[in-house]
């Protein structure tokens, strides 16, 4: 072979490799970050297990435990005191810590509520939920005994919380003895009034009043005074006029415990 010809081919060879390593893919920077993110997301998801796994487990409940306020009584007759002495629906969170099944330590005050709810997703999100289910256990069987024994009331669902109610057929009977008075009941435009911001929520004042066709100013002052409704912001158009929406006090006053509850067109024909 010539000098020639063996310089050629190694030319060739060299062409050919510059080539190869022009169209070998390299790794671009945001994939590398990528990469990296991933690998860091899964370390802390198996630091966390591990951390799980060494804790005790916070779902577990004794409704037994000695330490327990009234420890010695049925769980369920517990959950009915509770409810009974409140004088207004109280909430199946609150009765699981009147109950002693949520730390007192936990619990959210005034001057560290921001720092128990950050406490309370960390730690014991999960015993909360185990609380409240075994409230709500507990008042299924209650309801059941009440049933079975023909009492006249039962524990119901009423603004996000638990109450004690007596039964719809004893209602005039309630009504003579509280002396319920005439002008204590809403009027016809008030009842109106009410039913529409019920369900059109929030609404401004000028939307209420074209469906009416009338001014609202007294009938939604005296709602507001009846703590049925409440301004709930303000609305983002020119001069922010105010919005109003229901209040926890409309949900238990007609018995209801959210506004999904509320009846639906089709219902009512």
């Amino acid at each position: 072979m010539s000098e020639h010809d063996a310089s050629a081919i190694a030319d060739e060879v060299c062409a050919i490799n510059g080539m190869e390593s022009e169209t070998t893919p390299i790794p671009a920077a945001d994939t590398v970050a990528e990469s990296d993110a991933a690998v860091t997301s899964t370390t802390k998801r198996r630091r966390k297990s591990v951390d799980a796994a060494n804790q005790p487990n916070l779902f577990e409940i004794n409704v037994s435990d000695p330490e327990l306020p009234s420890a010695a009584m049925p769980f369920e007759l517990r959950v009915e005191a509770a409810i009974l002495l409140a004088d207004r629906p109280i909430s199946e969170g609150r009765i699981s810590e009147v109950l002693g099944l949520v730390p007192p330590s936990l619990r959210a005050t005034k001057e560290n509520e921001s720092d128990a709810r950050d406490e309370d997703s960390a730690a014991i999100a999960g015993r909360r939920r185990e609380a409240a289910r075994l409230v709500r256990e507990a008042c299924d069987t209650l309801n059941q005994q009440y049933a079975a024994t023909n009492r006249s009331f039962r524990i119901e669902q009423v603004s996000g919380g638990r109450q004690m109610l007596s039964i719809a057929a004893f209602g005039s009977i309630l009504a003579r003895m509280k002396g319920v008075r005439a002008q204590t009941r809403l009027s016809q435009a008030a009842l109106e009034t009410l039913a529409i911001v019920a369900y059109r929520q929030p609404m401004l004042r000028a939307q209420l009043e074209a469906i009416r066709g009338v001014a609202c100013g007294e009938v939604l002052k005296s709602l507001m005074e009846r703590r049925l409704i409440k301004i709930t912001g303000r609305a983002e158009e020119v001069g922010r006029p105010m919005l109003y929406g229901t209040t926890p006090e409309f949900l238990r006053v007609f018995g209801i415990a959210t506004l999904s509850d509320l009846p639906q067109a089709k219902d009512l024909r």
